[in-house]
């Protein structure tokens, strides 16, 4: 399906140059002098290298609808990751490095949802939110909390993040996994 450069949003698939690219990151631009455009960065599904694009407006480009099945995370096993189809429970073992640094999130039995063109496995995206124990937390110092300071903390699968000063060890957080930030803590 082809769309017009303007109309190109972050998460977007495009096929471009014969490959298959997600859209990271997008900037509309008018300079004063000359036509708009959009400055795309874009990341390869592929293989993984990044590239900056700039389309102008009038620039048509090809937008891929990829494939989605629901599968269930099993195991990992060093760098390998083994998942499950939902529906007739075939196997399929994909690289660690295919999920970046959301892999670290990955637990046993979780439900994601893996992106397929053309019948191979291009991404798998885990839930926006994972539930998370915290193992160990710095001290609070003293006065630091009449401003809205956070310190650091570190989480059962070793992410570390940030969180508010009365958030302790052995506290249950809900964590976003993309931005690897704290949201709240677990009912």
């Amino acid at each position: 399906m082809k769309i017009n450069a303007v109309e190109i949003r972050p998460g977007n698939i495009l096929e471009y140059e014969g490959g298959i690219w997600r859209a990271v990151k997008i900037q509309h631009t008018q300079p004063g002098k000359g036509g708009a455009y959009m400055q795309v960065e874009m990341k390869n599904l592929i293989d993984g290298r990044k590239n900056n694009v700039r389309f102008r407006s009038a620039e048509s480009v090809e937008k891929v609808r990829l494939d989605t099945t629901d599968f269930q995370f099993l195991f990992r096993e060093g760098d390998q990751l083994t998942f499950m189809d939902k529906i007739n429970y075939e196997q399929i073992v994909l690289d660690a490095g295919i999920l970046g640094d959301a892999a670290a999130f990955l637990q046993d039995g979780m439900d994601v949802v893996m992106e397929l063109w053309e019948e191979r496995p291009i991404s798998v995206q885990l839930p926006d939110t994972i539930e998370a124990l915290i193992v160990e937390a710095d001290a609070v110092v003293k006065g630091q909390t009449a401003s809205s300071s956070y310190k650091p903390a570190l989480l059962e699968n070793g992410v570390r993040v940030m969180v508010p000063p009365h958030i302790g060890a052995g506290t249950r957080i809900v964590v976003d996994v993309y931005e690897q930030t704290y949201v709240k803590r677990a009912d």
